[in-house]
């Protein structure tokens, strides 16, 4: 007996065969982004721990300088070998930049060291001895070849017309992500460097790796890498991925919602027939049940191969964005994963059960006699939106009083979930009794019943509109949060480097470089920066120098100071701290501090500076408290001021030739900024193409509800017609409703939007990162963003009532009865 009612209750689909196709859409859709993202962060996690592997080997301790710019020394290195330290393999990094716009990671590896480390490894099969031989080729990963189309034997055109290569391609699974391997003295001729950058030491015993830390010198220290240190340093990157899939998740159920609504309603005078026949309630709704499962299993499935996909689309960027960000060496294809399938699998039965459960109730809970009569459920949308408006009430009160709790990454996504979810619950509530006013308020008749029809129409179009405000809310929070971040990254690098060329000398030489630099005649002034990182009780506290000039005082990128700070901090016993350590020690202007060591108590805070990604706490002196404390050690850093017009290239020339600096103690302002802006934009691109992609669905799912819904009222409209509106009346009434629909939408998205920027600043950055930023508006995004969305509805209201009128008026009212 179940078998005919199923096939009686799937019927339906073949007279409204839109509604299928909306039904699979959403749940599609919401699948794919979720279990893209899902398989990003699995694949990452999981290149964490292989990255920690070369030649199948862990290397986990690092030995690395102190100051980022300098260099292990190669004696050094050399006496290490000589003292019995076989478990350790010098590394040199260099970034590269090619021809088609990508930026890469080039090691260089000493492949005699590397062969120790491997037990049992003959010298014929070890390839990586190949790398020492002219035209010393360079070792790529598998997928990395397949992402690029390398083969072997190609080589890698880089940015300045030079070729990289012969290239080959690893086939034994030694390499893994987006490394490419070279001999070390390859790199020595790319770039003029005579020391390297970490050296890489395997497991040895506790007495041994006490002995190594003795050898160590000051300027170098020793670490060891883990994959929870790395997951821990890219958690915040992981779970705004999330946020954004789970985002996109919901959309696509309030479009799974809005189909199976509405397909049920639609299908009340088939249920009442079947009561009425003898057909249990039992039975129908085990006929419903199965209905909806195999809906679900078909989304599922589809939604997995779509997500699968997006991934490896998605996958180069945030390989590229963690290795610039983190050193995260994470892998270019990914696989199918059976655990992120299992979670999407059971998020889609959870959110399908949730979205489908009060339809289902009330269509089978409904009398059978009232069913038959045509009494249709769609009269009882109002007290739905009220029940829904009452809801959000609910949810936003628990978001006040989880805003009001002490602040963390998790209540910040708590907060900003219980927001988005009251709006969107409230949108309907709001639309249907602004359209319901209109209708009884307005003195011209066509203008009231369109705004009448309009709020019938809120039956089968309101939860969509819920997902498209949600959507554009989210577009404007990310384009928000991107604009504000780039605008911030290029104002805060034109004012820290604001010299235009910066040299890291050693301390011995920094004196005749600053005369050498000063006597040139296109510098025209040198300024010093002294740099000491020393241990406290709360970490690492770098302490940082900074002269009197006006050109470094507009350098600095105040966020609070006293009156005349500047004046201040030269001329007394005052500092200035960095905007993450002000937050994370409570440390306002004005307060006095103690610092440790040399300084010693009684340092008064006369200002707070930004300082983005800084993971250390840091204070600013003046040169003489400085060198009062910390005369004769500590780093150095000079910012040559050069004249405008003048070449940076030439000045870096000279210098190299003549105090013998290494290339990559010296850097370019332009160069500098450019790279930074240059990951910045690699890093959002994915945040952006996620929030596109998300109002994408939106659009979608709010056009075929609308085409399904324009289907079912193809009797109303060929009344319509019959009592004398015109087809191109009637085409413009679906456009302007859906524009209406939109521009209220908007309207509401856009101050929800700018609130949801504001949230991800003030608690999920502040609390992640420990700093914060100025929120800019970018007007010219929303304007372009809202014009592209609200041309899109207005092709969508238009485009299914185009279909009916093409028909004569009797034609479609014979049609429809």
């Amino acid at each position: 007996m179940l078998w005919p009612v199923v096939r009686a209750l799937l019927g339906h689909y073949r007279r409204y065969p839109f509604q299928i196709i909306l039904v699979w859409l959403g749940l599609t859709l919401g699948v794919s982004l979720l279990v893209g993202v899902s398989s990003i962060n699995s694949h990452a996690r999981q290149s964490y721990e292989h990255g920690e592997k070369l030649f199948s080997n862990p290397l986990p301790y690092r030995i690395r300088p102190k100051h980022a710019t300098s260099k292990i020394p190669q004696g050094f290195y050399v006496q290490l070998r000589r003292d019995g330290f076989n478990q350790c393999a010098p590394f040199e990094h260099l970034r590269i930049h090619t021809a088609d716009d990508s930026d890469l990671t080039l090691v260089g590896i000493d492949p005699a060291s590397m062969l120790k480390l491997q037990p049992g490894a003959l010298l014929s099969d070890a390839a990586s001895l190949a790398l020492m031989r002219p035209p010393f080729p360079v070792l790529v990963s598998k997928d990395l070849a397949k992402h690029k189309k390398w083969r072997n034997g190609d080589s890698i055109e880089l940015e300045d017309g030079s070729k990289l290569g012969p290239i080959v391609v690893d086939t034994q699974g030694m390499l893994n992500g987006t490394r490419i391997l070279a001999d070390i003295a390859l790199l020595r001729m790319l770039e003029r460097s005579s020391g390297i950058s970490v050296i890489a030491c395997s497991e040895m015993p506790p007495e041994k790796l006490q002995r190594l830390k003795s050898y160590l010198p000051n300027g170098m220290e020793l670490s060891r890498s883990s994959r929870k240190e790395l997951e821990s340093l890219t958690q915040a990157f992981h779970i705004n991925l999330s946020a954004m899939g789970m985002l996109a998740f919901l959309v696509g159920l309030f479009i799974f919602y809005q189909a199976m609504s509405l397909s049920l309603v639609q299908r009340q005078l088939l249920v009442g027939i079947l009561r009425q026949t003898g057909v249990s309630g039992w039975q129908l709704t085990q006929a419903l049940m199965l209905e909806l499962f195999f809906l679900v299993i078909v989304s599922w499935l589809c939604g997995n191969a779509f997500g699968l996909f997006l991934a490896n689309q998605l996958i180069p960027s945030v390989s590229a964005s963690l290795s610039d960000l983190y050193d995260a060496n994470v892998g270019l294809a990914i696989g199918w994963r059976w655990d992120a399938s299992l979670y999407s699998l059971m998020l889609t039965l959870i959110g399908a059960a949730v979205a489908c459960a009060w339809p289902l109730v009330r269509l089978l809970r409904s009398q059978p006699i009232r069913l038959t009569t045509r009494l249709s459920l769609v009269r009882f949308a109002g007290t739905e939106f009220t029940i829904q408006a009452l809801i959000a009430c609910a949810l936003c009160v628990a978001a006040i009083a989880i805003y009001q709790a002490p602040k963390t990454q998790e209540s910040g996504f708590a907060i900003i979930a219980l927001m988005l979810l009251s709006v969107a619950l409230f949108t309907p509530y709001i639309i249907w009794r602004v359209f319901g006013m209109f209708s009884y308020s307005l003195r011209w008749v066509k203008v009231r019943w369109f705004f009448a029809d309009a709020a019938a129409s809120m039956s089968y179009r309101g939860v969509a509109t819920m997902g498209f405000m949600l959507a554009m809310a989210a577009n404007i929070g990310v384009e928000t949060m991107v604009g504000s971040f780039r605008d911030t990254t290029d104002k805060w690098l034109t004012q820290r480097l604001a010299a235009d060329l910066y040299v890291y000398p050693n301390t011995s030489s920094a004196g005749r470089v600053s005369s050498w630099l000063t006597k040139q005649p296109e510098v025209e002034s040198v300024w010093w920066r002294w740099e000491k990182e020393v241990m406290t009780s709360s970490g690492a506290l770098q302490v940082v120098s900074t002269g009197g000039s006006e050109g470094e005082l507009d350098a600095l990128t105040v966020k609070l100071g006293i009156p005349n700070y500047w004046y201040h901090l030269h001329q007394s016993k005052g500092v200035m701290v960095s905007e993450s350590m002000a937050l994370k020690l409570g440390i306002r202007p004005g307060d006095a501090i103690d610092l440790p060591e040399e300084l010693g108590p009684g340092w008064r805070v006369v200002g707070v500076y930004y300082d983005y990604g800084n993971p250390y706490n840091q204070v600013l002196l003046s040169h003489r408290n400085w060198l009062y404390a910390y005369a004769g050690s500590g780093s150095v850093a000079l910012g040559a001021v050069l004249s405008d017009g003048v070449s940076v290239a030439s000045l870096r020339h000279r210098m190299e030739s003549v105090f013998r600096i290494d290339s990559d103690r010296i850097f370019d302002n332009s160069h500098i900024h450019q790279q930074a802006l240059r990951v910045f934009d690699r890093t959002f691109s994915i945040a952006d193409t996620l929030g596109n992609i998300t109002l994408v669905i939106a659009i979608f799912g709010i056009f075929f509800a609308t085409v399904a819904g324009e289907v079912a009222r193809q009797k109303h409209i060929s009344l319509l017609r019959c009592v004398g509106m015109s087809g191109r009346e009637l085409i413009l009434m679906g456009s302007l409703q859906l524009f209406v629909f939109g521009a209220i939408s908007i309207l509401i998205a856009m101050p929800l939007g700018l609130a949801l920027a504001r949230l991800v600043v003030d608690i999920v950055i502040k609390q992640s990162f420990g700093w914060t930023l100025e929120l800019q508006l970018i007007p010219f995004e929303y304007i372009k963003t809202a014009s592209l969305t609200m041309l899109s509805l207005m092709i969508a209201g238009a485009v299914p009532v185009l279909r009916m009128v093409r028909n004569t008026p009797m034609k479609s009212l014979r049609d429809s009865l």
